[in-house]
C-alpha cells in the first residue's frame, strides 16, 4: 500500500539524489530492496500511531539539525577502567587509530564497509533480515532507512565465549554530521558476548543493530547515551532468540533534545529469556525521550521483561511505548511490563502507552505504569537527619531508577553506570 501524500512528499525529499552505497551484489539487493521499501512505506508522520507521541521531523528532513560538539571535560571515559576491545567511530565512520586492533578469540570482527565489497559473506544471511522481520505488525521506516543507506558498522561474529567485552565507542566531530551505522552481531549455538556501547555518534544519527542468538548463546548490551545536550538520535536493536538463548539490554539516557530507542525482539525457540531495561535522566523542556518496545513471544516457556524509569525535570518529556504479543501456542509465556517516571516539577510529563495483545490460554503477563512526584515524606525524613535537599533529592532518585538499573547482570557493568549516573545527577540536580 503506498503512503498518504504528505509522507510520501516527506520521503521524497529525503530520498532526493540518494542512491544505495557500492557493494557486491549480495548487499546491493538488499539495500536496493530496503530503499524500495522506504519509499513505499514513507518517513514517520506525527499521524503513524507510534509516532503520535513524538514528533519525527527532525529525523527525516533532508538538512541535518545544527548540535554543538559536547565537551566532556574531566568526566573521565566510562568503562575506561575495563579490559575491553574498543572500536571507535567518528561522525559514524570507523577510527582505525584509535580503535583496539580487532582481535578477539572466537570472535570474527570485520568492517561493514569492506565486507561489502566481498562476494561471499556470512552477513548476507542476516543482514537487512532481523529489521525486515521487524516491520511486522509495526512499521519501522527509519531502520530500513538504515539498511538501505548505512555504509558502515561492525560484522560480529561469535562462535564461543568471547574473553573480554566489545566495545563501541561514538564520537561526534562535526557540528552537522549525520551518522548512520548498521551492526551485525551472530552468535552460534552456546556462544557468549558483551557489548558495551557510548557516546553520541553525530549531530544526527541513526543506528540499526541486528542480533542473532542462537540455541543456548548469551548476549548482554550495556549501553549509556549523555551529556550532548543537542543530539537527534533513533536507535534500533532487532533480536532473534532462538531455544534457551539469553538477551538483555540496559540503556542509560541523559540529555538530548530527541532521542527515540527502539526495540524490537522475537522468540522463535522455546525457553528463552530477553531483558530490556532503560534509566533515563531528562532536564529542560527541549528534552525529548522516547523508548519503544516490541516484544513477540513465538515459542514456549519464554520470559520477557521491560522494566523503564525516567526521571523528568524543568519540563521534560518522556514516552513509553511497549508492547507484548504472545501469539497462539506460545503456552507457559511469562511476560512483565513496567513503565514509571518521577515528575520533579509540574511541567513535565510522562506519555505512556502499555499493551498486551494475548492468544494463548496458559500465560502469565502483566504490565504496569505509573508517574508521581518525589515522596515528600521521605524527603522531610532526610532533610530532619540533615541532609541538605540537593543531596537527598539525587538519593531518593537513584533509589527510584534502581529497578531498572539492577537488570544489569554483571555487578562490575552495574557499579560502573551507578557511578556515572551519580556524577550526572550531581550535574543535572544540583
Amino acid at each position: 500500500m503506498a503512503a498518504p501524500q504528505a509522507k510520501q512528499t516527506t520521503t521524497e525529499a529525503r530520498l532526493d539524489g540518494v542512491s544505495v552505497p557500492k557493494g557486491a551484489a549480495w548487499i546491493t539487493s538488499l539495500r536496493e530492496a530496503a530503499l524500495g521499501r522506504v519509499r513505499e512505506m514513507g518517513l514517520p508522520g506525527r499521524r503513524d500511531e507510534y509516532w503520535k507521541f513524538t514528533r519525527p521531523e527532525s529525523l527525516t528532513v533532508a538538512e541535518v539539525p545544527h548540535a554543538a560538539i559536547h565537551d566532556a571535560g574531566s568526566e573521565s571515559e566510562l568503562f575506561g577502567e575495563m579490559d575491553r576491545l574498543k572500536l571507535v567511530f567518528v561522525d559514524g565512520v570507523f577510527d582505525a587509530d584509535q580503535s583496539d586492533a580487532a582481535a578477539l578469540d572466537a570472535v570474527s570482527i570485520e568492517r561493514l564497509s569492506e565486507a561489502a565489497g566481498a562476494d561471499i559473506h556470512w552477513a548476507r544471511d542476516v543482514y537487512g533480515t532481523l529489521e525486515e522481520r521487524g516491520q511486522k505488525p509495526v512499521l519501522r521506516p527509519m531502520a530500513t532507512l538504515n539498511t538501505a543507506l548505512a555504509e558502515d558498522g561492525m560484522l560480529i561474529h561469535v562462535t564461543g565465549k568471547a574473553a573480554k567485552p566489545i566495545h563501541l565507542v561514538n564520537v561526534q566531530a562535526s557540528e552537522t554530521s549525520d551518522a548512520m551505522l548498521h551492526h551485525v552481531v551472530k552468535l552460534d549455538a552456546g556462544a557468549s558476548l558483551t557489548m558495551l556501547e557510548n557516546g553520541p555518534a553525530g549531530a544526527r544519527y541513526n543506528t540499526v543493530m541486528e542480533v542473532d542468538v542462537a540455541d543456548g548463546a548469551t548476549f548482554h548490551h550495556v549501553r549509556a547515551q549523555g551529556r550532548d545536550h543537542e543530539r537527534r538520535a533513533a536507535t534500533h536493536v532487532f533480536a532473534r532468540l532462538a531455544t534457551e538463548s539469553v538477551f538483555k539490554s540496559f540503556t542509560l539516557t541523559a540529555n538530548g533534545v530527541l532521542t527515540r530507542n527502539e526495540s524490537v525482539i522475537e522468540f522463535t525457540g522455546d525457553d528463552a529469556t530477553a531483558h530490556v531495561a532503560g534509566a533515563v535522566l531528562g532536564d529542560g523542556d527541549d528534552f525529548h525521550h522516547d523508548d519503544t518496545v516490541f516484544i513477540t513471544h513465538d515459542a514456549e516457556r519464554c520470559e520477557s521483561r521491560q522494566v523503564f524509569k525516567k526521571v523528568l525535570h524543568n519540563g521534560a518529556t518522556g514516552v513509553f511505548q511497549g508492547k507484548i504479543l504472545v501469539k497462539a501456542g506460545a503456552q507457559k509465556t511469562d511476560g512483565y511490563q513496567i513503565s514509571q517516571s518521577l515528575l520533579l516539577d509540574g511541567d513535565s510529563q510522562f506519555l505512556a502507552k502499555p499493551e498486551l495483545e494475548i492468544y494463548a490460554d496458559d500465560v502469565v503477563c502483566s504490565h504496569g505504569s505509573t508517574s508521581g512526584a518525589i515522596d515528600e515524606d521521605a524527603l522531610y525524613y532526610m532533610r530532619a537527619r540533615g541532609i541538605p535537599k540537593p543531596i537527598a533529592t539525587n538519593l531518593l532518585t537513584l533509589s527510584f531508577l534502581a529497578q531498572a538499573v539492577e537488570e544489569i547482570e554483571d555487578e562490575g557493568l552495574r557499579d560502573e553506570i551507578n557511578d556515572r549516573l551519580t556524577s550526572w545527577l550531581e550535574q543535572e540536580l544540583g
